[in-house]
């Protein structure tokens, strides 16, 4: 093992003694001399000579926030309408099931399946030759009784002028009148009979009842139509002008809507789904019974659909319209924010932000309707929001800066209100 010299077991004692005495000067306490004559402030400030913490309120001020970048508009005064919406099934005026009256073969189909018939157009023609041959007895029978009873009266007027003489008894005048009543009587059963046979042959002609869409001819030509309740129907017409549409709405909003049709301001618009047309048309129908099970009262609004926008059965956006206040307090939907206090906006003044509670009626077309917390004419905050709070200093952003990113020292959200 190598023996140390003296000049290196110098060397080290002298570096653990500036080392204790570095220690002692950091910690605060005195230094022995001759260790007090090192130096160590040159190097770094003594712990005990370091400057005192500010207060907590000078850190504060010394470190204000840097100004938030937001987009700002203006609360405007406009005519806003009062607007319900609700999901709707378009139904028809009248659903027709076609069927036979009487049991014949079929001879004639008069339509094309899908066709759009017309009231009292031919649909279905049947077999009606017996019928026919049963009608032409029946007339036959009157011709005769009719004959019968020229003869009946011929017969009474001689009986009459023989009583006038004392040449026929009363018993043949009175067999001369029984005969003709009993022709008469006869004619009239005849004639009752032909009506009959003719309001049965109308059964072998169906026409349609109404004006509509039909679908589907369930039986063609040769087929036998049945009757009774078992018997299949032959067709089925949909009356598609005009035509409803069936919705529902909360029972709360029944007093608005009757007070609408009485002032004959409620407009409703439909549009089905999978198109972009919309139709106008009125409500007809409110229903006389609240659902109790979910709170919702049915209704009906009536459309002229002679372009066949709506079809039977399918949904579409119901937009009823009630009425339109003329001088509403609106603000972008984004402009309104939720707290634990309820709904406010922040109003910059004098560039300072300003959060303002606020009360919404309703939102239309993207703008939230105030009724309480605005008059109009302030300038509202639709960017940056998220980032404010009661009192903190704002900057506007110009619209020729939308690309750029804000200076470091400015903070920005964009989109933050959604």
């Amino acid at each position: 093992m190598a023996v140390l010299s003296f000049g290196r077991v110098a060397a080290v004692a002298v570096i653990g003694i500036v080392a204790a005495g570095a220690g002692l000067h950091y910690a605060g306490r005195p230094v022995p001399w001759p260790l007090d004559r090192v130096p160590y402030g040159k190097i770094i400030p003594p712990y005990a000579e370091a400057k005192p913490a500010a207060p907590q309120g000078q850190r504060a001020a010394g470190a204000q926030r840097p100004p938030v970048t937001i987009v700002t508009t203006t609360a405007e005064r406009r005519a806003m309408p009062v607007r319900l919406d609700a999901i709707g099934t378009v139904q028809t005026l009248s659903a027709v099931t076609v069927r036979s009256r009487v049991e014949s073969q079929i001879m004639e189909v008069g339509f094309k399946d899908g066709d759009y018939v017309k009231k009292g157009g031919m649909l279905f023609r049947l077999d009606s030759r017996q019928l026919e041959a049963q009608l032409k007895q029946a007339e036959a029978n009157v011709a005769r009784d009719r004959a019968l009873l020229v003869s009946a009266e011929s017969d009474l007027r001689r009986a009459e002028e023989l009583a006038k003489q004392n040449f026929a008894t009363d018993q043949r005048l009175d067999t001369a009148r029984s005969q003709v009543a009993t022709m008469r009587a006869a004619i009239r059963g005849g004639e009752a009979a032909v009506e009959g046979l003719k309001v049965q042959l109308t059964y072998y002609t169906i026409n349609s009842p109404v004006a509509g869409r039909i679908g589907v001819a369930m039986m063609k030509e040769g087929n036998i139509a049945k009757t009774g309740d078992n018997s299949g129907s032959l067709a089925t017409i949909h009356q598609i002008d005009p035509i409803y549409v069936s919705f529902a709405l909360p029972q709360r909003v029944l007093p608005e809507i009757r007070a609408a049709m009485n002032a004959g301001t409620a407009r409703v618009q439909a549009t089905q789904q999978g198109t972009t047309k919309s139709v106008e048309g009125k409500i007809a129908v409110v229903d006389n019974t609240i659902d109790a099970t979910t709170g919702t009262i049915q209704l009906r609004a009536l459309f002229d659909n002679a372009d066949e926008t709506l079809w039977p059965g399918a949904l579409g956006q119901v937009r009823i319209t009630l009425r339109v206040d003329p001088d509403a307090i609106t603000v972008p939907r984004e402009a309104v924010q939720n707290g634990q206090s309820g709904a406010f906006v922040f109003v910059v003044e004098d560039g300072t932000a300003r959060a303002r509670p606020v009360t919404v009626d309703r939102i239309i077309d993207g703008r939230s309707v105030i009724t309480a917390g605005l008059n109009g004419g302030e300038a509202v905050v639709i960017d940056g929001a998220l980032l404010l709070t009661d009192g903190a200093r704002t900057v506007e952003r110009s619209s020729g800066d939308t690309g750029r990113k804000p200076p470091p020292t400015i903070t920005s959200q964009r989109g933050s209100a959604g």
